[in-house]
């Protein structure tokens, strides 16, 4: 069986950013590239390049990225397409040299993927609290929320469900029967964390520990 060696960039309309992960992902021997502009005002969810690569790699081929971060912003997201990724068989490399599964076995690779999702448990935990607390304070000064949410926690799965396969927010609205904001705001209060927490950056560097231990 043939494999391929794939190359990942994402980066915002910096073009020397883009130029140099892509010279980088070169170098490092990637047979394929590909990659995707996200900028502050994009849907997250449109990361057309990186959907497609997902449908094509197969069990066996190699993606290289420049840091772990390109799969996502955030901790879940990213947790999402490696385990998208692991599934299928495919080793993962990132550049700054912080995980590499090809040089590692099975039980260390499963010990990163547990981290990430502690992490990833933690954040949705902790904007979930701040919300609480945000609302909380509102309600004290006499803030009135809205009516009533149009729709249940079985959409709000299906939606989740939708984007972690890679759709777009408005191939979501359009199969949910809603409108892309309102898709838009349930992606982002349900999924969408800021990255740059405590607690990721904690788990970042211990992911990094792991693999330095793991090449001891």
């Amino acid at each position: 069986m043939t494999c391929t060696i794939y190359g990942y960039w994402r980066c915002s309309t910096d073009q020397q950013d883009q130029e140099r992960q892509i010279r980088s992902l070169k170098d490092a021997g990637c047979e394929s590239i590909v990659g995707d502009h996200i900028t502050g005002v994009s849907d997250y969810g449109d990361r057309k390049a990186l959907s497609k690569l997902l449908e094509e790699i197969k069990d066996g081929d190699l993606l290289i990225l420049d840091e772990l971060n390109r799969l996502g912003r955030t901790m879940v997201t990213m947790l999402v397409e490696v385990n998208k990724l692991l599934e299928k068989g495919v080793k993962i490399r990132t550049l700054d040299g912080r995980l590499d599964t090809q040089n590692m076995n099975e039980e260390i690779v499963k010990l990163i993927v547990s981290v990430m999702g502690y992490a990833a448990e933690m954040e949705l935990k902790n904007i979930k609290r701040r919300t609480a607390e945000g609302r909380s304070v509102a309600l004290s000064r006499g803030v009135k929320f809205g009516a009533k949410r149009k729709y249940d926690k079985f959409q709000i799965q299906e939606i989740l469900h939708k984007r972690n396969q890679g759709q777009g927010y408005g191939q979501i609205a359009k199969a949910m029967g809603m409108s892309r904001s309102t898709v838009s705001t349930i992606v982002k209060r349900e999924l969408d964390v800021p990255v740059g927490t405590q607690d990721s950056s904690f788990t970042d560097k211990l992911i990094h520990d792991i693999c330095e231990r793991s090449t001891r």
